[in-house]
């Protein structure tokens, strides 16, 4: 048997309290997916503690929600009922049996194998490629200091389209500066308007070319919908490039606050690549002025529009 275990599962309620009072809704609704779990495998209680080395008195108050188990002892759990953690915990790809299997379908396959499903069920589910002007809209990607807005507004003025910066469409419809959303109302508010704004601007423009945020590939749902409706470009430079050009404007963020800024965007860039591959292209300004730069974006958009027709 496990002490150290049995010490992190012991009974968290404070005894002044009547037991039911003192249950957490999350470690209830927790003990309730382990109940359900250990009945779908027809495991005794017994044989899950068994084999998740904890005592069955301590498994006995995980499942009724007065058992507040450190991530150890879920994982051991977790491995008893032979199943995920994500599963244990209540992800929402475990929620129902179509999820489950659905998720069995797709786990394990590589990046491009995922890449044909999720555009082929947006085409099922009407959610993608049904938009006749998806390849009349450029919409520019990448990490501050790639060269969006600069970039973006030689582009539009090219393709004679209108050229938005989604970030000011942002401050439009909060009535105040992007800093300021993030203060006042926190992420969650900032990333409702930037998913209003692009709804918008989408609905509004049928050739335009966006700039849009960095972080705009932090919201899947939002992401999912720029490159639904848009032709996507991932504008690349080297680390060291971005924090030049964002020094070259005075402006440091988001990494201002930081003694290791440039280690800080480095891990920015790593969280945020494999979103930014998604785009439909990708145009590197790394060691390139800026009319180079221009030159391999405009070709690279023009020869994708011709494509498209």
């Amino acid at each position: 048997m496990n002490e150290r275990a049995d010490a992190v599962l012991t009974a968290p309620a404070d005894p002044a309290l009547p037991a039911e009072e003192a249950k957490n809704p999350l470690l209830v609704a927790l003990g309730e997916r382990v109940r359900n779990l250990r009945a779908r495998r027809g495991l005794t209680r017994k044989a899950v503690a068994q084999a998740a080395e904890v005592s069955e008195r301590h498994l006995a108050n995980l499942e009724y929600g007065i058992g507040n188990a450190s991530i150890l002892v879920l994982q051991q759990v977790a491995t008893a009922l032979q199943c995920s953690l994500a599963e244990l915990v209540g992800d929402v790809t475990t929620s129902s049996p179509e999820w489950l299997l659905i998720r069995e379908l797709l786990e394990r396959r590589d990046e491009a194998d995922l890449r044909r499903a999720r555009i082929a069920l947006g085409e099922l589910l009407g959610t993608a490629a049904g938009d006749p002007a998806r390849n009349r809209r450029i919409a520019l990607v990448g990490l501050r200091g790639a060269g969006k807005s600069t970039l973006g507004q030689m582009l539009a003025d090219d393709l004679e389209v209108p050229f938005i910066e989604l970030s000011r469409e942002i401050e439009k419809l909060a009535g105040c500066s992007v800093r300021e959303i993030h203060d006042l109302y926190g992420t969650n508010a900032y990333r409702r308007y930037e998913r209003r704004a692009l709804e918008e601007t989408v609905q509004i423009y049928s050739e335009v070319v966006i700039a849009t945020p960095g972080g705009i590939v932090s919201d899947p749902a939002t992401f999912n919908q720029l490159l639904a409706h848009c032709t996507t470009v991932w504008l690349q430079a080297a680390p060291e490039e971005h924090m030049g050009r964002v020094a070259a404007q005075g402006d440091t963020r988001p990494m201002a606050a930081s003694k290791e800024a440039m280690d800080d965007l480095r891990r920015i860039l790593a969280g945020r690549a494999a979103f930014y591959s998604k785009a439909d292209l990708s145009v590197d300004t790394s060691g390139q002025d800026l009319a180079q730069s221009f030159h391999a974006l405009r070709s690279a958009v023009r020869e994708a529009m011709s494509r498209a027709g």
